[in-house]
């Protein structure tokens, strides 16, 4: 299982505002490319633990303060279904 952590843990913390654009639409999350940015900025080369649940929350209260609680709340979703723990 610590391989498929460390996979997708590797694609979050790379993963560009096009693929975070594709995700988000393909899970009926709705992101502006302009909060797609700013979170991928937040996310590449931070080496978050998603499987964390307390790395991902912090990452989710980071998210929050620079797009909405909304989008957080959705983008955590995400990561839940990621990680399998939804």
């Amino acid at each position: 299982m610590k391989l498929l952590e460390q996979i997708v843990n590797q694609r979050i913390n790379r993963i560009t505002k096009e693929d975070l654009l594709k995700y988000s639409k393909e899970y009926g999350i709705t992101i502006t490319t302009n909060q797609a940015e700013k979170v991928v900025g937040l996310l590449r080369g931070k080496n978050v633990n998603i499987f964390n649940s307390l790395e991902r929350a912090k990452l989710i209260k980071e998210i929050a303060k620079i797009t909405s609680p909304a989008v957080a709340k959705e983008l955590n979703q995400l990561f839940l279904q990621f990680t399998g723990t939804n």
